[in-house]
């Protein structure tokens, strides 16, 4: 759900003028797919009638609003929906569950960072500047703001070249 409201406040961002903004939205947007890739993985071989709830603001605003919606929401990840998965993944001894959830939360916490400070700049009738390209990990979501990637992904290790440039 988060990948498909970033994308959505990608084009709202894009409309009102702040490209980088923009830019942040969808590689965050990417992040986002992957972590649900990496849970989708571990739940395909389930059959079972489980419902998603996505416990998350509903309805776009403008950029202000869907910052502030975003920043929330990756709070709420990182303070309280990934710490109660891994405590269960721990519980039940799923060690896939368990590495994708804690490279979910790791990647969430620079999420909430990204978007605290492009609120900052957009409070102040101003753009996000980034300085190179915004990257992200595809297999872990780690997202990083530079001229070049990484040499390795800090968080699972992945190397650099695999990043997806934004």
């Amino acid at each position: 759900m988060a990948h498909m409201r970033y994308l959505i406040y990608a084009e709202i961002a894009e409309r009102e003028g702040y490209k980088n903004i923009a830019r942040l939205f969808r590689a965050i947007a990417y992040a986002e797919y992957v972590h649900a890739r990496n849970h989708s993985r571990r739940l395909s071989g389930l059959d079972a009638d489980f419902k998603v709830v996505a416990g998350s603001a509903f309805g776009p605003g403008d950029t202000k609003k869907n910052l502030g919606q975003a920043i929330r929401g990756e709070i709420f990840e990182v303070e309280e929906m990934y710490p109660a998965y891994i405590k269960i993944a721990e519980l039940q001894g799923d060690r896939q569950a368990l590495q994708s959830f804690k490279w979910a939360l790791e990647a969430e916490k620079i999420h909430s960072e990204l978007y605290k400070k492009a609120l900052e700049y957009l409070e102040k009738g101003q753009d996000m500047p980034i300085d190179g390209y915004i990257w992200v990990c595809p297999v872990c979501g780690h997202t990083y703001i530079g001229s070049e990637p990484p040499e390795k992904c800090p968080i699972c290790g992945s190397p650099g070249e695999k990043y997806v440039k934004f």
